[in-house]
């Protein structure tokens, strides 16, 4: 979180989101780097790998393959949001 608190005091001060949206959206990419980690280390338990090769699989995996999955769901959810007119679900809208 110090490099995100970093990165919030560099962004000019107008263009900076409230406390609270910018708590959400770097606990979402914390979450994220934990799932991944516990994961990492549960396979390499599980399969007696190098943790390391098998963090680099994951972390090639996730970005690539998962991002493409991200782009194509927020894709398909914008669309059905546009769609059905949910002004509230608008991806990037906080209110």
């Amino acid at each position: 979180f110090f490099f995100f608190l970093v990165k919030r005091f560099r962004e000019p001060k107008h263009e900076r989101r409230p406390w609270r949206i910018w708590f959400l959206d770097t606990s979402k990419q914390a979450i994220g780097m934990l799932f991944i980690h516990f994961a990492n280390v549960y396979l390499s338990d599980l399969t007696e790998e190098d943790p390391c090769s098998l963090y680099l699989i994951n972390f090639l995996l996730d970005a690539t393959l998962g991002m493409l999955l991200i782009y194509v769901g927020i894709r398909a959810v914008s669309s059905i949001v546009e769609w059905q007119q949910w002004e509230t679900l608008r991806f990037g809208e906080y209110g």
